[in-house]
């Protein structure tokens, strides 16, 4: 057997593990949200669960800064109009005081922590483990990962006071429409919600103004609940007055 043939096959056994592990994580939340479990195995779930709260909470409780988080595709390569919009803009909420998180894979993500990284500023990650397709970025300071979405998805929302939305796919909509229904609900303050691209949007939001509204689904002042622009400056100083105007209606509300 040659030298060449010998070190791929251990390295094959060195990865196999690995590849083992991640197949696992990979069906954890597809198991828990499956009908065909047994009580003990969805209350094994809910405490895998509640841990996995608790470390999120651990991991992001010490922050001292106000945190935007940025939403977006990981499919979008470095290079890319809307990797180097997403770039720009992480470099400009830094210079503005801001934390950035993401989802801490590639992509959209990337490119947020890599602008605030490039700006001097903090750089945060709530990765999903996946067992293809996502990795963390190398352009983070700090981060966390989950095995389940809906976790990360709780984290995202709530250690951050303002959200920008980049082009993205169901996963990307899925997060921008669940943080527009938490805020129109009073489940979340009134913060700031940007969404970058605003010809990537358009379709979208003609199909909200057009479809949604004349059928009552939403009422017309919910439009106003998010902010398209194509500038990452327009797009910071939208973020600072919201943010401006939600911490003096707090200051004057009477619990």
């Amino acid at each position: 057997m040659s030298k060449d043939s010998s070190a791929g096959e251990t390295r094959a056994r060195a990865t196999a593990p690995l590849e083992a592990l991640l197949h696992d994580i990979g069906k954890t939340e597809k198991q828990f949200l499956s009908a065909d479990r047994d009580r003990g195995a969805d209350l094994e779930s809910a405490i895998k669960i509640f841990l996995e709260f608790l470390h999120g909470f651990e991991f992001f409780g010490g922050i001292d800064r106000p945190c935007v988080t940025v939403f977006g595709s990981a499919r979008f390569p470095a290079g890319h109009r809307y990797y180097e919009m997403a770039r720009e803009l992480g470099g400009v909420l830094a210079r503005a005081g801001y934390v950035v998180m993401t989802g801490g894979g590639p992509g959209i993500m990337e490119a947020a922590n890599r602008g605030a990284k490039e700006a001097g500023g903090l750089s945060l990650g709530c990765n999903i483990i996946l067992p293809m397709e996502q990795s963390a970025n190398p352009y983070l300071d700090r981060f966390i990962e989950m095995d389940h979405f809906f976790v990360r998805k709780v984290m995202l929302v709530k250690y951050s006071r303002a959200f920008v939305v980049m082009p993205g796919g169901l996963g990307t909509l899925d997060e921008a429409f669940e943080t527009l229904t938490l805020v129109q609900c009073r489940k979340l303050d009134r913060f700031p919600i940007v969404a970058m691209g605003s010809e990537f949007w358009g379709q979208m939001r003609n199909f909200v103004r057009e479809c949604l509204v004349p059928q009552k689904t939403i009422d017309a002042e919910d439009l106003e609940l998010l902010r398209v622009t194509d500038s990452p400056e327009e797009a910071v100083a939208y973020i600072r007055d919201g943010l401006s105007r939600t911490a003096t209606a707090a200051d004057g509300r009477i619990d």
